[in-house]
């Protein structure tokens, strides 16, 4: 196995991919000229791929086969590259997702991930990556709906979301995106393995200004995970778990009944359509 750099394990799963295809080009003696003109792909993009800066597509993994005379081989690395393509940062956040007992969410803007239709995730990513190839934005897409794979198990975690109202009333992708997500939520709510709530603007200032999201598990203890401006925050200390429970307790106390909120989330969706 290649590493990107002397001593240290790449990055990425296409850092780790990429590193791969830079040792087999280099034991085939090729250059990157060389791969990309018998891979029909070009120079630079040969060069990003190998740096991990771009998940190899299907179609280069294939090549690279051909190529090196590896059957397969690319394409399967290519696979399970495709699937551990979230920033390194988030990645011991979903792996503590697959494993716990409940998930409680408190979205202060947006509705939260593992909720998102397609089309509202492809708006949220396309404001945050605005120079993102369509790729680019379709692999960011593909792993954030990956997710749902927590609640389709055989034993789902319950899944408590809160929902500022700003989340409702935020038209992310426009009115036609907003009125399929809220729909979603709603056919959603459906699952005896999930409740939403809305916590409407009439009450004031709420109880938390951001985000946040409790994991609990049967063993092992629960913990508290934040979004920031850069990456997101972990946090396993008792006595701030046990703060953020209490916070997520007053905002289900604010909050509409599941019931009520699911009407105001039926008005807003109308008004939408």
């Amino acid at each position: 196995m290649s590493e990107a750099k002397e001593g240290q394990e790449p990055s990425s799963g296409a850092a780790f991919l990429g590193a791969e295809v830079r040792t087999w080009r280099l034991q085939a003696e090729l250059s990157r000229r060389e791969l990309g003109l018998r891979a029909n792909y070009g120079q630079q993009y040969v060069a990003k791929v190998e740096a991990g800066e771009r998940l190899a597509s299907p179609e280069f993994a294939d090549a690279c086969d051909q190529v090196f005379g590896t059957p397969g081989t690319f394409a399967r690395l290519r696979k399970r590259a495709s699937q551990h393509g979230y920033p390194d940062w988030f990645v011991p956040y979903v792996q503590l997702e697959r494993q716990a007992v409940s998930i409680l969410d408190y979205s202060a803007t947006l509705i939260m991930g593992m909720l998102q239709t397609s089309e509202y995730v492809r708006a949220v990513f396309r404001a945050v990556h605005p120079r993102a190839s369509v790729t680019e934005i379709d692999a960011k897409v593909e792993r954030r709906l990956r997710r749902r794979e927590v609640m389709e198990k055989g034993n789902p975690p319950l899944l408590w979301c809160i929902l500022n109202e700003a989340c409702l009333r935020t038209a992310v992708g426009g009115p036609e995106v907003m009125a399929v997500q809220l729909a979603h939520l709603w056919k959603q709510a459906e699952s005896p393995h999930i409740t939403i709530q809305v916590l409407p603007f009439a009450v004031g200032a709420p109880p938390a200004a951001e985000s946040f999201t409790l994991l609990t598990f049967d063993e092992g203890p629960d913990v508290a995970y934040a979004d920031t401006a850069m990456a997101g925050q972990l946090v396993d200390s008792p006595e701030a778990v046990v703060n953020a429970t209490a916070t997520y307790d007053r905002l289900r106390a604010a909050a509409l009944h599941p019931e009520e909120s699911l009407a105001m989330i039926r008005r807003v969706m109308e008004e939408y359509a």
